[in-house]
């Protein structure tokens, strides 16, 4: 009768949702370790200064120490946990004299007791407390793993940023020379009869905008700094950051969203191990209505035995057995057993929420990597032809006086826009790339 309870039944996966079922397989498949989510984040991550940032933030990062701590607070409640099984055990040694009047002293009176309490754990509920306390201990471990991802995946974003960035100030001084030339090329064709005043004005206009746009680019790059100064718990100071941008990884990217890759993420894991928690926490509250067994013994050293003092003292032990059952009690423990059954669906819900949020992160990451994948060779195409045509119209400038030079200034704003565009595709598919290592619990 008990067992059908589920008093002593260890936590499993409810089978009869088809929803849950479909992630039960996915535990059972054996994993590949050559797989993204099992990938170390030295595998990932190889830029050697990178690296360095991120083992920083590792050593330094007060969250992921704060994870650390959690865990400690929850192993040490577990261990509390395993020792429930074990007999409690004191002593209390007390003695005293009294005196009345003008009498004398009475003869002091001590006692030595010590006494032993052991609970005997008939109907599971020392056992519930301990499985849930290390279901409690998992649990702590995978948010810690959550945070760790987090700092790795945030160092490295904010390293590929600075270098996007880098990349967007030295294009944009390179193109200012450039401009800075063509406006004193414009003067001297002026003198020359070529153009007019108003192509010169266009391009001193133009030159000045270019120009205008790098102290943003600066703030940004200041901005930047102080948020990874931020995630290595420094103070702000300049980061350096190679220009190489050569980053992919070293996975293959599978078409679709594999179960085993939201199975391998922390939080789904945690999220998990919380509806274990509330399936033990359910069992406890069943537990309460049934019967607690004490066995409990006194014994020691006393000279006090019923009304009379003997001196020496004698040694005296006692064994007593209880055997409490609730009465009046028991609507307060039907109340807290619908509790702790709404918190058990509540898990429930969230631990699918998690799953479904899991696979929405996982395939925008795919799709933003490939999208943006394609968008880049697409401006890569783009370049190549702008750059063509800023050649052919500037010859065409000094060639064809029916040439405009508007026909310059619109090839070259479209090239510098097309170049500063690649740019930007290639940090977000960088970025697609770091979320879908974050996106499938990455960072270990």
């Amino acid at each position: 009768m008990l067992s059908g309870c589920n008093i002593y039944k260890a936590y499993e996966l409810p089978t009869d949702n088809s929803f849950v079922k479909t992630y039960e397989e996915s535990l059972l498949t054996e994993a590949d370790s050559t797989s993204l989510p099992f990938l170390s984040w030295e595998q990932v991550f190889t830029d050697p200064v990178l690296q360095g940032y991120i083992r920083t933030a590792l050593d330094n990062n007060k969250d992921l120490d704060n994870a650390v701590r959690n865990i400690d607070i929850a192993r040490a409640q577990l261990k509390g946990a395993k020792l429930s099984y074990f007999p409690a055990v004191s002593l209390n040694p007390n003695g005293g004299a009294s005196k009345y009047g003008s009498g004398k002293m009475d003869t002091w009176t001590y006692t030595i007791p010590m006494s032993i309490s052991w609970e005997i754990d008939v109907f599971g509920k020392i056992l519930n407390r301990k499985r849930g306390a290390k279901v409690t201990v998992d649990q702590m471990e995978d948010y810690y793993q959550a945070v760790r991802s987090q700092i790795i995946c945030g160092v490295a974003s904010c390293y590929y940023s600075l270098m996007l960035l880098n990349q967007q100030l030295d294009l944009t001084e390179r193109t200012s020379v450039i401009w800075k030339d063509q406006v004193e090329s414009m003067k001297l064709m002026k003198e020359a009869g070529w153009v007019n005043e108003a192509a010169v004005v266009q391009s001193t206009a133009n030159y000045w905008s270019i120009m205008a746009s790098i102290p943003d680019i600066k703030d940004g790059i200041h901005q930047m700094q102080n948020t990874m100064a931020l995630l290595l718990h420094s103070y702000p100071q300049d980061y350096a950051v190679s220009s190489d941008m050569n980053f992919e990884l070293p996975a293959d990217i599978k078409d679709g969203v594999p179960m085993t890759y939201l199975a391998a993420r922390p939080d789904v894991r945690a999220s998990e191990r919380g509806l274990a928690a509330a399936y033990y926490t359910t069992n406890s509250a069943r537990a309460a209505f049934y019967p607690g067994l004490t066995i409990s013994s006194n014994g020691g050293f006393t000279n006090l035995l019923g009304s009379m003092v003997s001196n020496p003292g004698k040694w005296f032990i006692q064994l007593a057995g209880s055997l409490v059952a609730p009465i009046f009690s028991r609507g307060q423990n039907i109340a807290n057993l619908e509790v702790a059954k709404a918190q058990q669906a509540q898990a429930m819900n969230n631990f699918e929420t998690a799953v479904l949020n899991a696979s929405a992160e996982v395939s925008d990451a795919l799709a933003a990597y490939r999208h943006n994948h394609e968008k880049r060779e697409c401006l890569t195409q783009q370049i190549d032809n702008l750059e063509k045509s800023v050649e052919y119209t500037q010859e065409l400038l000094t060639l064809d006086p029916s040439t405009t030079y508007l026909e310059v200034l619109t090839a070259r704003s479209g090239l510098l826009n097309a170049q500063l565009s690649s740019l930007s595709a290639w940090h977000s598919k960088v970025s697609a790339l770091i979320s879908l290592y974050q996106a499938v619990g990455g960072g270990r």
